[in-house]
């Protein structure tokens, strides 16, 4: 999809904090974070709807691998997702740490080099 933001994202035609990238997958700092950490996990291939990425068993792995990062990068359990699709018309997964979770959820560098620190 040429209109696509989140397809500019995966052709790098637009900047974003990667943490996480395979031949599937993406995850990427949300620019609007609700929380420290806000990533939004997406399929590469442009799907309009989660419920329609193929092996979505692959997706849901990606995102767990995601979240069991953030616990670690910002001491905690609680983490939450979210799936709505309304913001932008392309398959994708909110993960974010609890809104309680100390920190700047502005300092987008600095929170993306904690996930990527923890998914090594």
């Amino acid at each position: 999809m040429d209109n696509c933001i989140f397809c500019k994202i995966v052709r790098k035609e637009i900047p974003a904090h990667i943490v996480y990238e395979d031949e599937r997958f993406l995850a990427f700092l949300s620019s609007e974070p609700l929380s420290v950490g806000h990533v939004l996990v997406i399929p590469k291939k442009h799907y309009r709807w989660v419920w329609d990425v193929e092996n979505a068993g692959e997706y849901f792995e990606t995102v767990k691998k995601i979240a069991h990062a953030q616990r670690k990068a910002f001491s905690t359990e609680f983490i939450m997702s979210k799936i709505v699709g309304e913001e932008v018309p392309h398959a994708h997964i909110w993960v974010f740490p609890s809104k309680e979770i100390a920190g700047d959820k502005d300092d987008l560098a600095g929170n993306a080099k904690k996930i990527i620190d923890c998914l090594r």
